[in-house]
C-alpha cells in the first residue's frame, strides 16, 4: 500500500509542475509578448517633411529592436488635425503611435480641435529639436538683431516678414511681439516662396527651418542674422541666438516626439522610452540629426507632460497678442 502510495504522490508531482507552469504563463504579464503585430506610426503631415524624415528613421531602428514592422503612415491635412485626431481616439493598445511636433501646442490657440491634448495622450518621449534661423535678403542691409530693430522702429509697418504659416507664423509672430515693432507678416503657401521672396528682395526677413534655409545661406542668397532657440545651433554654432541678441525669452524650436492614446499600459510605454532613449544615444543618430538641422534631445514622459503645459500657455498667449487666425 505504501509503494502504491508513494507512486501516486510522485505522480501528482510531476504534473504540478507543468499545472503551476501553465498557470503562470496564463497570468503571466503581456508585456513580455509586446509586440506581437506590425505597429503604425502616424505622421499628421504629408510625406518628405522634417516630421516624415523623423519618423522613417525611427521606424526603422524601432522595426530593427522590437522585432516587428513598424510602418509610417502619413495622414495629412488641417494643419495635423487629422491625423493627430485619428490617435487620440485609436485602441490603446500600443499599435498607434503618433509622431507630434511643435504644432500639437500651437493649433489650440487658434482652432477648434476635436480632442484634448492635456488628456488625450500618453507620451513615451521627444526624439529632437530643431530650431528656426532668422534670415535676410542680400538687398537688406543688416547683420544683426540689433539692426532690425533699429531700423524698424524708425519705419513702422514698413518691413515685412515672410512666412509659410503655422509654425512659422507663430514663431514670426513672437519676434514681433517681443521686439515691440509693427512688421507686417507676409502669408506664403509653402517655406520655399517665402524664402523666394525674401532673397528677391519682394520681404526683408523670414523665420524659417534650418533645414530649408541652409543652401541659401551658403550660396549668400539669404543672410543668417540669429538662431532661434535658447542655445546655439549644432548646424550654425557662429550664429548667436535671438534670445542671446537682444530679445530675452524668444524661443521657438520645433520639437518632434512619439505620443500613444491615453490608457496605453506603462509597460508598453517604457518599453518604447527605452528603446528611443537608446535611439538617441547613437552617435549615427546624432549626427544625421545635425546634419538635417536638428538636434537630439530626449525627454521623458513627465518632462514631456510639464512642457506640453507650458507650450500651450505660451503659445496661447502668442496667440492672443498678436491677434493670430487660422492659416
Amino acid at each position: 500500500m505504501k509503494t502504491i502510495l508513494f507512486g501516486i504522490v510522485l505522480t501528482l508531482l510531476s504534473l504540478w509542475g507543468p499545472l503551476c507552469t501553465a498557470r503562470a504563463q496564463s497570468t503571466a504579464p503581456k508585456d513580455l509578448a509586446y509586440p506581437t503585430k506590425s505597429i503604425r506610426l502616424i505622421v499628421p503631415q504629408a510625406a518628405g517633411g522634417s516630421n516624415d524624415i523623423m519618423a522613417r528613421a525611427l521606424a526603422n531602428y524601432l522595426t530593427m529592436r522590437l522585432g516587428k514592422p513598424v510602418i509610417v503612415d502619413n495622414r495629412p491635412g488641417g494643419d495635423g488635425l487629422i491625423g493627430t485626431d485619428i490617435v487620440a481616439h485609436a485602441n490603446p493598445d500600443g499599435y498607434t503611435l503618433l509622431l507630434a511636433s511643435a504644432a500639437f501646442t500651437m493649433n489650440p490657440a487658434i482652432r477648434k480641435i476635436p480632442y484634448n491634448p492635456l488628456t488625450a495622450f500618453d507620451w513615451v518621449g521627444m526624439i529632437a529639436t530643431g530650431p528656426t534661423v532668422l534670415t535676410v535678403g542680400a538687398s537688406f542691409h543688416v547683420s544683426s538683431v540689433k539692426e532690425i530693430l533699429e531700423v524698424a522702429k524708425n519705419k513702422p509697418g514698413v518691413y515685412t516678414m515672410a512666412s509659410a504659416g503655422g509654425f512659422q507664423h507663430f514663431a514670426s509672430a513672437l519676434f514681433r511681439s517681443l521686439s515691440g515693432n509693427d512688421y507686417t507678416i507676409l502669408l506664403y503657401k509653402g517655406g520655399f516662396p517665402a524664402m523666394v521672396d525674401v532673397m528677391g528682395g519682394q520681404a526683408h526677413m523670414t523665420v524659417g527651418s534650418i533645414v530649408q534655409s541652409i543652401p541659401h545661406l551658403r550660396s549668400g542668397k539669404l543672410i543668417g542674422i540669429a538662431t532661434g532657440s535658447l542655445k546655439r545651433a549644432a548646424t550654425l554654432p557662429h550664429l548667436p541666438t535671438i534670445d542671446e541678441s537682444g530679445l530675452t525669452g524668444y524661443d521657438a524650436a520645433n520639437w518632434w516626439a512619439i505620443a500613444t492614446p491615453s490608457g496605453t499600459p506603462t509597460f508598453i510605454i517604457n518599453r518604447l522610452s527605452t528603446q528611443l532613449a537608446q535611439y538617441l544615444e547613437l552617435s549615427d543618430t546624432q549626427n544625421k540629426f545635425i546634419k538635417d538641422g536638428a538636434e537630439a534631445s530626449f525627454k521623458s514622459s513627465d518632462q514631456m507632460r510639464k512642457m506640453i503645459v507650458q507650450d500651450l500657455t505660451k503659445w496661447a498667449k502668442i496667440a492672443k497678442d498678436s491677434h493670430l487666425q487660422p492659416d
